[in-house]
């Protein structure tokens, strides 16, 4: 077999260095490559896309346990703990759905306010800034 990615052309399409694509390699993230007549590991394009959703998902600030999650649930791996896992992703669906609404609401807002005209008898909006 020859046609594939070799461990550096998958990292810089990664961002990532060749040491962190074996490490998630060890750690069951990725699945293990295939390998060329010469011994070399070959990686289909998916393991860029899989590396860039993890490096996503830990600057978010998900850990690499969580990020193992949605790996072991396809792999079969999970088993009779399934119904947990499925649980805690949906508690993160709702979770991630609250802070996309905030998010969204925030973009909306002015900048800064000038607070006028002023609210009858308050003195301001209630924005906060200083009137």
């Amino acid at each position: 077999m020859s046609t594939g990615l070799r461990s550096g052309q998958v990292a810089e399409a990664a961002g990532v260095n060749v040491q962190t694509l074996r490490y998630y390699e060890r750690r069951g993230l990725l699945a293990k490559p295939q390998r060329s007549n010469g011994g070399h590991r070959l990686y289909d394009e998916d393991t860029v896309v899989a590396l860039r959703v993890i490096k996503a998902a830990q600057r978010l600030g998900f850990t690499l346990a969580c990020c193992a999650l949605p790996v072991l649930i396809a792999a079969g791996a999970v088993g009779a703990g399934a119904g947990v896992v499925v649980g805690w992703l949906s508690a993160l669906a709702v979770a991630l759905g609250v802070l996309a609404a905030g998010t969204w609401w925030l973009s909306r807002r002015p900048r800064s306010c000038s607070c006028a005209p002023k609210v009858a008898g308050q003195g301001g909006c209630g924005c906060g800034a200083p009137g």
